[in-house]
């Protein structure tokens, strides 16, 4: 049994039987018919677990309760500073996003399954302040597919509201659900907690096609030039290098100081930097881990800058169409 390999049930199945009987029938107690059967099935097929998987399994079961706690107390970004702290950048950020998929998920889950243009349709009457509550609701990629298929005036209006949309109280959420569930007559279950501001606009606007990206931003800078800015900076950050292409990342070090690049990547992921030496000659990456090693110790705010400025020249970069960030919205350019 590999635990990178293992599914969520079969996880939650190995953390059910430490828990022991009565833990576990409390539990299941509360959860939908069809995941009590899946789990059960899980249960009873299980064999013999090594110690060291049920340890993990704990452990992240552990993370994710603290997690929970945290965002309870002050938010999703108290819960990741204090995260970052206990278990690291990247770890906390993989709990995190487990943790806001797992929030979203438990209310508005029918909406995954309906096509853009018919949620579109549902959506384009409602108030925009609705239509930016659903949207938060909605995985990035499809809530992109549903804001670009708004008109431009709606588009902004939304992306706006969504930025600097606050918690929402329960019975609001569960009116919306109810009327969500007449429409579409389908059951809706669990509860909901609205998570909106400049971090929910930048994952949308990173699936939305170019143009309707442009309009949107352009209207945010008229109304709110601060919350622009921030949401720009948080549209493309350092460790989303891996999401260029081998071209764009050759085309990105020619704008860069190797000087700023050594700086920048003393804080960041092995796969970013195995993404960066893999396209630089085998001298330029002795040349940058030499000096790497060279400045010793580094602030964080100086690291920041760096990675600032090279992210900089990626936007520049994108928007004179000179590279390519994978997994952006709209039709799929080809370069002859």
């Amino acid at each position: 049994m590999d635990y990178e390999q293992m599914n969520p049930i079969q996880k939650a199945a190995v953390a059910l039987v430490a828990f022991g009987p009565e833990v576990s029938a409390h539990v299941l107690k509360g959860l939908p018919d069809d995941d009590i059967e899946r789990l059960t099935v899980e249960i009873a097929n299980m064999r013999d677990v090594p110690a060291e998987i049920e340890e993990k399994v704990i452990e992240e079961c552990y993370q994710v309760f603290m997690a929970r706690q945290y965002v309870s107390q002050g938010g999703i970004d108290f819960a990741q500073q204090i995260l970052e702290k206990a278990v690291g950048h990247n770890k906390a950020r993989e709990i995190m996003k487990r943790l806001e998929s797992v929030i979203k998920s438990s209310g508005f889950s029918l909406l995954k399954d309906i096509d853009p243009k018919q949620l579109t349709s549902f959506l384009q009457n409602e108030h925009p302040q609705t239509i930016s509550l659903i949207l938060t609701q909605l995985a990035p990629q499809h809530a992109a597919s549903v804001l670009a298929e708004l008109t431009p005036e709606l588009q902004s209006e939304v992306s706006l509201r969504i930025a600097t949309m606050e918690k929402i109280a329960p019975e609001i959420l569960r009116e919306i659900e109810q009327t969500l569930q007449g429409h579409f007559e389908q059951s809706i279950g669990g509860g909901v907690t609205a998570s909106g501001g400049a971090k929910a606009v930048a994952e949308i606007l990173n699936l939305i096609e170019a143009s309707a990206e442009k309009n949107i931003l352009q209207s945010l800078e008229a109304e709110d030039p601060d919350l622009a800015a921030e949401v720009k900076n948080m549209m493309f950050v350092f460790e989303d290098i891996t999401l260029l292409d081998d071209r764009s990342i050759q085309r990105l070090l020619k704008e860069v100081e190797t000087k700023d690049l050594a700086i920048a990547l003393k804080a960041t992921s092995d796969e970013v930097k195995g993404k960066i030496f893999s396209n630089v000659s085998e001298r330029v990456a002795v040349m940058i881990k030499e000096e790497m090693e060279f400045m010793g110790p580094t602030r964080l705010s100086d690291v920041e800058a760096a990675q600032g400025r090279i992210v900089e020249a990626v936007r520049h970069l994108e928007e004179e169409g000179q590279i390519i960030i994978s997994g952006r919205g709209g039709k799929e350019e080809i370069i002859v």
